[in-house]
Formats: C-alpha cells, sequence, structure tokens
C-alpha cells in the first residue's frame, strides 16, 4: 500500500465522518423542534381546556398569559371571534417561548357553544319580547350573563 492510497483512504472516511456528524446534528435540531412544538401544543390544549372548564361563555375579546411546561415559560394568547351561528365562538389559542408575541410555535383552534343555560335563557326572554313562543335566535352576550 502505497502513501497515496493511505491518503486518498484518509479522505475518504473523513468526507463520511462529516457527512455521518451533519446527519446526527440535523436529527438532533428535528428531535428538539418536535418537542417544542409538542409542548406548545399541550400548553395551547390545557389553555383551551382551563376556559372550557370555566362554564362560561367566552366574550368576543383577546387575552394574553402564561404557562409553565417542562421547566420553561410558554406565552399563550387567546382570540376570540364571533362566528355566522350566533351559538358558537371560534376560540384560537398561540403559544410561543417569546414574551413579545412575535413568534409562535404553534396555534390550535376549537369552537365554544353557548351553555344551555344561557341559550334557554336567552331565547326565554326574546320570546316574552316578541311575544311568541319556541327557540328565537338569541342575541350575542359578550360578558358571559345571561
Amino acid at each position: 500500500m502505497t502513501l497515496f492510497e493511505v491518503m486518498a483512504a484518509l479522505v475518504i472516511f473523513a468526507l463520511a465522518g462529516t457527512a455521518v456528524m451533519k446527519s446526527a446534528a440535523e436529527h438532533l435540531s428535528s428531535v428538539s423542534r418536535v418537542e417544542e412544538t409538542t409542548f406548545a401544543t399541550w400548553v395551547a390544549n390545557n389553555r383551551l381546556n382551563e376556559m372550557k372548564l370555566t362554564g362560561k361563555w367566552p366574550p368576543a375579546n383577546n387575552a394574553k398569559g402564561t404557562m409553565d411546561m417542562a421547566d420553561r415559560t410558554w406565552y399563550w394568547q387567546q382570540k376570540v371571534t364571533k362566528t355566522t351561528d350566533n351559538d358558537l365562538r371560534a376560540v384560537e389559542v398561540t403559544v410561543g417561548l417569546d414574551d413579545q408575541y412575535e413568534f409562535f410555535e404553534t396555534s390550535v383552534t376549537t369552537f365554544v357553544a353557548k351553555p344551555a343555560e344561557i341559550a334557554a335563557t336567552a331565547g326565554s326572554s326574546n320570546s316574552r319580547a316578541n311575544g311568541t313562543s319556541g327557540t328565537s335566535s338569541a342575541s350575542d352576550d359578550d360578558n358571559g350573563t345571561p
């Protein structure tokens, strides 16, 4: 074996080693990204569940807050919007690690139905006011009270 053959073999092994290291670094980077997206999705789902557990009709407005998970502080922003159906609201929660709310890891949207007691109260008060019986379309109540 000549010196030239040994040098060529070393170059080949160096290139192969560099490719393996680059591949491993990219894999670790993608695993970290998947982990952050997963935690951000959990934070968004936790926020939506907290809101649903209150049992109140969410006002059509925006809210911001923080939640600690996995030794990090996550910043969430909630946007409640009216829909074409007066008995539904769209709730979008975006979550990220940026305290300036400029960059987000994920966004989760759900629809919240008007609680039955609010819908029934609003429907009966409308039918009494209109002099009709039965269910009528309820007016939109932004503060969550009947």
